[in-house]
């Protein structure tokens, strides 16, 4: 008998759809990541912190492309890339990883393990969010790795994502295209709970278009799979597809030239880590780690 799924999980995300997700053996990222990606990265300019240590959270599916612009904004950086399993960290690798003897030159630069707890001055998470059946956990993971006054950056998709799909499959009466996504207010607050400060939220909608409906359904394998708990769980036919593909025909819009057209609602978050905060008491049992953060912060501050 399995689990009961948590209250404060996502209730539309089937946990073992999201695993088979994570360990997708991308050949490339997938190209809508890559452009949220470099939109997030140019977002950088504006942060003053200039990170000597960084995360790159899943960059198979965040954006190859994308690590290399981090890379060259934080050249004297050393950076931990995780990827979520042993295969797709072996890509990774095989992608990123500099020459012999340039990693010999400068061996402390990249990294493919997870860092040591509070020592990454930045994470960055882009579009890993939102497949996450316990983003909760995820978010205090990410939040442990990093030091005080490290910053988080992070995007995902959001609640208008896919809405003319989402009204297709229930014309038709089929079960749910996609899970539902978060609202950024919500992702707001879980960023509170985990610990982090000073969250910061943004979105913007993005109007992807298509030519006919073999475009649409191509390029969608590459971006995502169906997360939700109540999907259709048999294989289909090629008479569904056929009436998928028809069906698919009144996305076109004639402002975009009767091109096929669905929105795409993206998240973007960026939070602080703060300096722990203490619950005075009468008696107060303070973790030792804590103590040693909360002391170095202070000597630090007095000799400024």
């Amino acid at each position: 008998m399995s689990e009961s799924p948590r209250a404060e999980r996502p209730p539309t995300l089937d946990p073992v759809a999201c695993a088979r997700w994570a360990a997708w053996p991308h050949a490339q990222s997938p190209w809508l990541n890559e452009e949220v990606g470099r939109r997030m990265e140019d977002r950088l300019q504006w942060i003053r912190l200039q990170p000597t240590s960084w995360v790159d959270w899943a960059p198979l599916s965040g954006g190859l492309q994308t690590h290399g612009k981090l890379r060259a904004r934080y050249p004297q950086a050393s950076c931990h890339v995780v990827e979520t399993t042993p295969a797709r960290e072996q890509r990774a690798r095989q992608t990123l990883q500099s020459p012999w003897w340039r990693r010999w030159m400068q061996p402390h630069l990249l990294r493919f393990h997870a860092p040591a707890a509070g020592s990454s001055d930045m994470l960055w998470a882009n579009m890993a969010l939102h497949t996450s059946d316990d983003p909760e956990a995820l978010l205090q993971k990410w939040h442990q790795l990093l030091a005080v006054d490290g910053f988080l950056m992070f995007s995902c998709l959001g609640p208008d994502t896919l809405r003319e799909l989402a009204e297709v499959y229930q014309r038709q009466g089929w079960p749910p295209a996609c899970h539902a996504f978060t609202d950024m207010h919500d992702w707001g607050d879980m960023l509170v709970q985990a610990g982090f400060a000073e969250p910061v939220m943004d979105m913007e909608r993005i109007t992807l278009t298509y030519a006919n409906a073999d475009d649409l359904l191509a390029e969608f394998r590459v971006l995502g799979r169906n997360l939700h708990c109540e999907r259709f769980v048999g294989l289909r036919g090629k008479q569904w597809l056929a009436q998928l593909k028809n069906a698919l025909l009144t996305l076109a819009k004639p402002q975009h030239d009767g091109r096929l057209t669905l929105t795409v609602e993206v998240i973007y978050g960026h939070a602080l880590k703060p300096l722990p905060r203490l619950k005075v008491q009468a008696h107060s049992a303070i973790a030792l780690q804590a103590m040693r953060i909360i002391l170095g912060k202070t000597r630090n501050d007095r000799s400024v």
